[in-house]
């Protein structure tokens, strides 16, 4: 089931970075929003705890200090190559920057990457630090993004 879940995710992946070949620099909104959105559907049914209520009140930034929420946020970020058991990924982080995000994001990104990198240093649990890294870079990015 999770092989399953993960070939969707990356053909779906495949298809939407093909089509930033169409793009000078980076994704276009539309196929960022895309690739986010396969992420949620692989992550959401792990966590059942977390409907699409939660999920969407997490996009607008409204994470709740619970368990599950906290992992479903980890799991994303795990793949968007952010982090990794727990670890932040700062420079695979500005990579996905400069490959998945429309141009006229990716300065304020580098800026709250920069200033977030240390948010998870010390917190042993994976989905407190993904928590940690997530309630930084809400505060950092005034158009941050997430699916």
């Amino acid at each position: 089931m999770i092989l399953k879940q993960y070939l969707v995710f990356l053909i779906g992946a495949i298809l939407c970075l093909c089509k930033v070949s169409d793009v000078i620099g980076g994704a276009t909104e539309e196929q960022m929003w895309a690739a986010g959105n396969l992420m949620r559907d692989v992550c959401a049914p792990k966590f059942p705890k977390v409907t699409k209520e939660i999920a969407d009140g997490i996009r607008e930034g409204n994470l709740p200090n619970e368990k599950d929420p906290k992992c479903y946020v980890n799991c994303i970020l795990e793949m968007m190559q952010t982090m990794k058991k727990g670890k932040f990924l700062y420079e695979g982080s500005l990579k996905q920057v400069e490959i998945l995000m429309p141009d006229h994001f990716k300065e304020e990104y580098r800026t709250g990457l920069a200033k977030c990198k240390d948010a998870a240093v010390g917190i042993k649990n994976n989905c407190d630090a993904a928590y940690a890294i997530f309630t930084c870079l809400r505060a950092e990015i005034t158009r941050f993004v997430f699916p």
